[in-house]
């Protein structure tokens, strides 16, 4: 027992040597294993288990099956309505935290989707169908009463009546998703046909075509736009077999490269102003998360086309642009390109996914992307409560043309654009752990295609 203590107390007093008064390692090379010392990283670092992902994204999927309910009630008396005959104009959605039909929705149901797909768990699918059910059920009722020239539900207008790509766009490409995975296409059809109505009719246009708005200035492009449209049209494509609507959306990205993409930084720009120059230049994280986002859902349904290589270079230009900004926390910032930006987690969650695709899909490679995307999942994990909400997030943003604008937007996890982005890079973490053998190789995360057993640097005498 004295050899142990006298043993322990060398050991201690090695490391207090080793260490110093703060925590610091201290000595020389040669007579101590500096390497060897943990740094203080300010997220976990390493590789996360499915089972550590799946458990976060759980939070996720408990917290907002409780506060967003697929219910009717009385806008006055706040009483149920669970009888769609009695739908009248004091008939609303009951307000949860978050907007059943609102395009970052869009997103949440998309990546419950992608978490059922991947994870076999259809808790998540069953999330989606219950509120696309019950969206399809009453929209009957409530669309006599537009005609009829009765005011209804602010919300429910949004989907009867869209007024801008944002209403449209996400929420129609998550539906035909629900449908084609869940047999829904009757169901849904008329809502589906709806939204692509107003995307392919209605949207404001410059005169090449490219989708554009009056705001805030007359033809200006929006970067969030790709998103907001481009994913529907090529999901109508798998929908309705017509191959020609995924063939305008690879037109669209095109379209929306040559007046935002600004090459030598490998990001795109948040917006583009026909009348202006020269156009501003703002690398928001979000915007180009959106934009990425659509690139990769685009190529997932593309066939071979004139127009595919392009779109895949475009890509890869894009994610090399971003890995080269994002910050040693593993978060990207809200201006990627300006360090003193605060770091942002709904962008950072988009990059994840995207990268984690991208090398699923084998269009990058997973010893350079795979750690990256590793990195950022680790960043997104310390950003969920424990009661499943999503921390960190930027609100809504509209287009400034001044730095301020941008640094200073309010953060929270009221933010809806947090969940859906976070949901897809659980997913696709979980899909690349499937994929690939990553582990700790002299302190780095690597990444191989076959397991390697030892816990010793690896190929260290090759």
């Amino acid at each position: 027992m004295k050899r142990v203590i006298i043993l322990l107390s060398i050991s201690l007093s090695l490391c207090y040597m080793m260490l110093g008064a703060q925590g610091r390692p201290i000595g020389n090379d040669s007579s101590t294993p500096l390497h060897l010392f943990t740094p203080a990283y300010p997220v976990p670092y390493g590789v996360a288990t499915q089972a550590s992902v799946k458990a976060t994204t759980d939070k996720i999927l408990a917290y907002l099956n409780t506060t967003t309910p697929a219910r009717l009630e009385n806008r006055q008396t706040h009483e149920p309505v669970s009888d769609y005959k009695l739908i009248d104009a004091n008939t609303q959605l009951v307000r949860g935290d978050f907007r059943l039909a609102s395009y970052e929705w869009g997103v949440t149901y998309s990546g419950m989707l992608k978490m059922a797909q991947i994870t076999g768990d259809i808790t998540y699918s069953r999330y989606v169908m219950e509120r696309m059910d019950f969206l399809a059920a009453i929209a009957p009722d409530f669309k006599t009463m537009v005609d009829n020239g009765t005011s209804i539900d602010t919300q429910m207008n949004q989907i009867l009546n869209p007024h801008a790509l944002d209403d449209a766009g996400a929420v129609c490409a998550a539906m035909i998703r629900t449908a084609k995975t869940l047999d829904k296409t009757s169901v849904y059809r008329t809502l589906i046909d709806n939204y692509m109505e107003y995307i392919l009719h209605k949207e404001i246009r410059l005169n090449d075509g490219t989708y554009a708005r009056n705001r805030p200035f007359r033809n200006t492009v929006w970067l969030d736009d790709m998103y907001m449209s481009l994913p529907a049209l090529a999901e109508y494509t798998s929908y309705t077999g017509d191959i020609s609507y995924a063939e305008e959306a690879a037109r669209q990205i095109l379209l929306f490269r040559d007046k935002l993409f600004v090459t030598e930084k490998g990001l795109f720009r948040h917006g583009w102003v026909q009348d202006m120059n020269p156009h501003p230049v703002y690398h928001w994280g979000r915007a180009n998360g959106w934009a990425i986002l659509a690139i990769c859902d685009v190529l997932d349904i593309l066939a071979e086309s004139s127009n595919r290589s392009e779109i895949l270079s475009l890509l890869q230009a894009h994610l090399a642009g971003i890995a080269a900004c994002q910050s040693g926390s593993g978060f990207w910032h809200q201006l990627l390109d300006r360090n003193d930006s605060y770091l942002e987690t709904s962008c950072t969650a988009i990059f994840t996914y995207c990268l984690a695709h991208a090398v699923c899909e084998g269009w990058v490679s997973a010893e350079i992307y795979g750690p990256i995307a590793m990195l950022g999942w680790q960043a997104i994990s310390t950003k969920i409560t424990p009661e499943g909400r999503v921390e960190g997030t930027c609100v809504g943003t509209g287009m400034g043309f001044d730095p301020a604008f941008y640094y200073h937007r309010p953060i929270s996890a009221s933010a809806a654009h947090g969940y859906g982005p976070t949901l897809l890079a659980g997913a696709e973490i979980i899909r690349l752990l499937n994929q690939q053998f990553p582990k700790l190789n002299d302190s780095a995360v690597q990444f191989y295609q076959t397991q390697q057993p030892a816990n010793a640097p690896i190929f260290s005498e090759e």
